[in-house]
């Protein structure tokens, strides 16, 4: 089964930016779809964005303009590039696949990695 690596979190002050990445442990020949979620202390997994096969990307209404979701297919590893970046940004980021088509659905996504910290200070 493939292992998802997420990288790239610490702790930035409010308008900074950060890239995280999410490394797949290998290549799988399935149709599959990539997300990034986030969950804040206290709070619900939400959805930020996802990337299908065919590189259509959807975001979340808080990331729209703000974050940019990409793929980089000879290093086999996702990107999150956040700008902008608000104290309520603050949480542990995810990378999740599912098989097939995007979702926003917490429980659609079967594999997960192990999260990355983001703090953003006002």
């Amino acid at each position: 089964q493939v292992q998802l690596v997420e990288s790239g979190g610490g702790s930035v002050q409010t308008g900074g930016s950060l890239s995280l990445s999410c490394t797949l442990s290998r290549y799988t020949y399935n149709t599959y779809s990539l997300a990034w979620f986030r969950q804040a202390q206290g709070k619900e997994r939400e959805w930020v964005g996802c990337r299908d096969s065919i590189t259509l990307t959807t975001y979340a209404d808080f990331a729209q303009g703000r974050f940019n979701i990409s793929k980089d297919n000879a290093k086999n590893t996702l990107y999150l590039q956040m700008n902008s970046l608000k104290p309520e940004d603050t949480a542990m980021y995810y990378c999740a696949q599912k098989i097939g088509s995007c979702s926003y659905v917490v429980t659609a996504f079967d594999i997960w990695g192990r999260g990355t910290l983001v703090t953003v200070s006002s």
